[in-house]
């Protein structure tokens, strides 16, 4: 059988693409949010990429579990009933499934992502 990887290339250097506002944004300062080479991995059902976001607060609601690796800028986040966590350039960090809880981007904010 033949093995296909997924990858990511340069992260840092990435062209993300066209901004949006955040989903669920808290406050009156809303994020911008943006993603590049996402890539779906059929065969082990996950999906990959860069996502980038402008500082801001907002909540974190996804079904999936997700790793991520912070390549540039910090946050907060508090998960609900947790307590906050900061992550800075050069963390890793997995979510559990169905993880909500409150981001807040200090600093524009690039991490690559695993979702599974």
């Amino acid at each position: 059988m033949i093995q296909v990887l997924t990858v990511v290339r340069n992260a840092e250097g990435a062209a993300m693409g066209q901004p949006q506002p955040a989903k669920l944004p808290v406050g009156d300062v809303v994020a911008s949010q943006s993603t590049a080479q996402h890539q779906d991995a059929v065969e082990v059902d996950a999906g990959v990429g860069v996502w980038e976001s402008s500082p801001g607060v907002f909540r974190r609601h996804l079904k999936n579990r997700e790793f991520s690796h912070i390549v540039s800028g910090w946050c907060v986040f508090t998960p609900d009933g947790g307590e906050p966590v900061e992550l800075r350039a050069g963390d890793a960090v997995l979510f559990p499934a169905n993880c909500e809880g409150v981001w807040d981007i200090r600093e524009t904010l690039r991490k690559t992502y695993v979702l599974f």
